[in-house]
């Protein structure tokens, strides 16, 4: 048996070989270019080469196996950005956590003023999951108003406030006080829960993220984080159930 798998079906062999922590998809096709790759015991240097999960590649002689998917939530804290590197020398997630994890895929963003869960991974598949709108994954946020709502905006909010990218709606909200309150999203426009309050005349003051699917922040102080488990990733990737009536 194959000591190393593509076990969603055949993968292009660049994107195999990145997996395999070779190097990134394009240094990777270099490589296959310069001979240094073979399939079972076979030079292959066609970069539309997809690998089987019964194949055996090399690199240089040696033999691959892909890396075990990983999964990481960090509560990000306010002032620190979702990319790898900053231009003008800003904090981002990737400051927060060992260099190891340096090529872990960010899920989504949440901008720089606000915090909660975030998670990272290198799971392609679960990480498309859980951001294409078509999934309709919910994420819920606690929003602090400048001031106190009028609840007779509220059908805006449900029914759809027009953006640039559509028709940005909340899934439900839920009032703690009229100035705090739980918000729900199935989408995931770009700062979109600001906008949206931005053009009902709000500004919103604080948002935290605190539940992905069905997995709630964990105890984390800002700043740490935790790798999780099957079972967390899985309710991550599943809505709550609907409460019985």
């Amino acid at each position: 048996m194959s000591q190393n798998t593509a076990k969603d079906g055949p993968m292009r062999l660049n994107r195999f070989l990145a997996s395999c922590g070779v190097g990134s998809r394009r240094g990777c096709e270099e490589f296959i270019r310069h001979g240094r790759v073979e399939i079972n015991g076979k030079i292959i240097t066609d970069l539309a080469t997809r690998v089987e999960e019964t194949d055996h590649v090399k690199f240089d002689g040696k033999l691959l196996r892909t890396a075990s998917a990983l999964t990481l939530v960090l509560n990000k804290p306010e002032h620190c950005l979702c990319t790898r590197s900053d231009p003008q020398g800003r904090r981002t997630v990737y400051d927060l956590l060992p260099s190891k994890f340096g090529k872990l895929h960010h899920v989504g963003r949440l901008d720089n003023q606000s915090c909660g869960l975030i998670l990272l991974t290198s799971d392609g598949k679960l990480n498309e999951q859980l951001t294409h709108p078509r999934h309709h994954v919910e994420k819920e946020y606690y929003v602090q108003l400048d001031h106190p709502f009028d609840k007779v905006l509220l059908d805006r909010l449900l029914n759809g406030i027009h953006l640039s990218e559509g028709l940005a709606k909340a899934d439900s909200v839920r009032f703690e006080t009229r100035r705090r309150l739980n918000l729900v999203l199935s989408q995931g426009y770009n700062r979109q829960i600001r906008r949206m309050f931005e053009e009902i005349g709000y500004e919103v003051r604080g948002l935290e993220r605190v539940r992905i699917g069905s997995l709630t922040m964990p105890m984390l102080d800002p700043g740490k984080y935790e790798v999780l488990d099957s079972n967390q990733i899985l309710a991550a990737s599943r809505n709550p159930e609907p409460e019985q009536a």
